[in-house]
């Protein structure tokens, strides 16, 4: 492997340090599967608009848990939480593959289900007599379980990268064109505030309860992101609306039953008829705890043993998921028959019984491995994670493909012994995704400290490259104490790939460029000046120092 910089200015007066000032070895850096997936993130947002390879789902509709948009979302917000805790100094690289997961979200093909699940059904509103008539606006009234998520990713996206783009009026702009049915095209535009403005409306007439996302039902798990893309966007607008929202949010939870001090979060408040349905599986409850965790943490650390009971068991000094529908039958013969739920003999029974548990008003398993992966992470359980990781690694098929890694769709449920290997797109493209790419309270410590212009106006990044320039970035980190810039990448593909780069928003004076721990130039930055940095890279790792002098 051979190394080369540029520079525009240098001064060879100046008595340098041969070695960098710093030790790379310090900072953490990403391992393997975790620069795949964001490999993957990319790839899979990277394809020519229309298509969709592996973001294929079990219901045709794009009605299920593993629909489009969710699986865009949670790219989005593992996308934010490796840039936040885990890669800094990468801007430009970060903000390119976010815009890009954002614009996939506005395709047609992520709302138009909308359309028809707007007429409504008998399923979530069982007393309805007809159907309603369906309107195209995907976030005009209900669907929060897609506005919801786009206002979250285009505030997320402003926080990190102080960019009012979706802040502009008409930048959020769904066209409805149909080819052979309609009255022509229309345009339904709003913008990040209008948006949030048209969801913090509705929830005020159902009485703070949340909205919907299907007609007829609000769920615990779906009003979580909303409610966090409102902190974000008091935290650039210098106001604290999201404090009495969740004043009377949580209130209004209580008081109907949606939070409870064990046990699942009921399967959704049933707006007509002003009553919870209870829970059929603990995936949503898991769901939403990874992010009700930024504001509601002690709660949610409280309920965590009576909602995991069942779902997550020990089996041979192993954490294991287990199916829903084993859960469930597990749950019942611990709750109501006073079974041990340390024995195994509790778990074979529930095995064998397990088939009188499935649901038949849904065809499909739940998203399992999305829910209690996120929320094993957020909440810091490293154990239990690790075990279920380990189990995806050697039992769930991990793939490779154009250094991307997922786990491929299965739609078979449990193996002959019982064992969990169902595997759904959500999970595989970048649910498991996010729960290695997050860290303890991830989302609690954005929530709480989220950035501010003033904090990325004063910080270097790195600008000029990005996901697409053949290289996998494993560290990415300014020291402020040190006045160094730490980067460290290699090319996905093993191959040589010389790769350029620059370092931005350094103070004037001299810095000093180190590659792999040698001297290669010294730069004098005048005033708006950046360092330019090419290397070659290939199989082996390359360490960037650039630093004051």
């Amino acid at each position: 492997m051979t190394t080369t910089t540029t520079s525009t200015t240098t001064t060879n007066t100046l008595t340098i340090k041969a070695q960098p000032p710093v030790e790379v070895s310090k900072y953490p850096k990403l391992d393997a599967k975790q620069a795949g997936h964001l490999r993957h993130f990319h790839n899979l947002v990277s394809q020519i608009d229309g298509e969709w390879n592996h973001f294929g789902s079990l219901e045709a509709q794009q009605e299920w848990d593993d629909a489009y948009r969710y699986q865009l979302a949670t790219m989005a917000y593992a996308t934010g939480l490796a840039h936040y805790h885990r890669l800094p100094a990468m801007r430009t690289a970060f903000k390119t593959l976010l815009r890009r997961i954002i614009h996939k979200m506005l395709r047609r093909e992520v709302w138009g289900y909308w359309f028809s699940t707007s007429l409504g059904g008998k399923l979530l509103d069982p007393d309805l007599k007809e159907l309603r008539k369906p309107w195209a606006d995907p976030v005009i009234k209900e669907n929060i379980m897609y506005s919801g998520h786009l206002l979250l990713m285009t505030s997320l996206y402003a926080m990190l990268f102080d960019d009012d783009e979706f802040e502009k009026e008409g930048s959020l702009t769904f066209n409805w064109n149909p080819l052979f049915f309609g009255m022509g095209p229309e345009k339904f535009s709003y913008d990040n505030r209008s948006l949030q403005k048209v969801i913090f409306q509705q929830m005020e007439e159902n009485d703070w309860v949340g909205v919907c996302c299907e007609p007829n039902a609000v769920f615990v798990v779906c009003n979580q992101f909303p409610i966090i893309a409102m902190r974000y966007n008091d935290s650039r607008d210098g106001t604290n609306n999201v404090q009495g929202v969740l004043e009377k949010y949580e209130a209004s939870l209580i008081k109907k039953g949606m939070l409870n001090d064990s046990g699942l979060y009921p399967s959704f408040f049933a707006l007509k008829q002003r009553s919870t349905r209870p829970a059929r599986q603990g995936a949503h409850t898991a769901w939403a705890n990874a992010y009700m965790n930024t504001w509601n943490s002690e709660k949610v650390h409280s309920l965590y043993e009576s909602q995991v009971l069942g779902f997550l068991t020990t089996v041979g000094g192993k954490t294991r998921l287990l199916p829903t529908r084993v859960s469930s039958a597990f749950r019942h013969l611990v709750l109501e028959k006073g079974e041990d739920p340390d024995s195994e003999e509790t778990l074979r029974k529930a095995r064998e019984m397990s088939p009188q548990f499935v649901s038949p008003a849904f065809p499909f398993e739940a998203v399992n491995w999305n829910g209690f992966a996120q929320m094993l992470s957020e909440l810091g359980k490293d154990k239990e994670l690790d075990d279920l990781l380990e189990y995806a690694d050697s039992r769930l098929n991990p793939t490779w493909e154009n250094g991307g890694l997922y786990y491929p769709r299965n739609d078979a449920v449990m193996d002959e012994d019982g064992n969990l290997v169902h595997m759904e797109p959500h999970s595989g493209n970048s649910g498991i995704g996010y729960s290695r790419l997050n860290v303890k309270d991830g989302q609690k410590m954005m929530w709480e400290q989220p950035w501010t212009r003033e904090i990325l106006a004063k910080r270097p990044f790195v600008d000029d490259v990005g996901f697409a320039d053949g290289v996998d970035f494993l560290r990415g980190a300014w020291d402020a104490e040190a006045h160094a810039m730490v980067v460290t990448l290699k090319s996905w593909t093993g191959q040589d790939t010389e790769v350029s780069f620059s370092v931005k928003n350094l103070e004037r004076g001299d810095w000093a460029v180190y590659v792999n721990g040698e001297l290669q130039q010294t730069t004098t930055v005048k005033g708006s000046e950046s360092v330019g940095v090419t290397v070659t890279a290939g199989n082996d790792e390359v360490d960037v120092v650039v630093s004051q002098i």
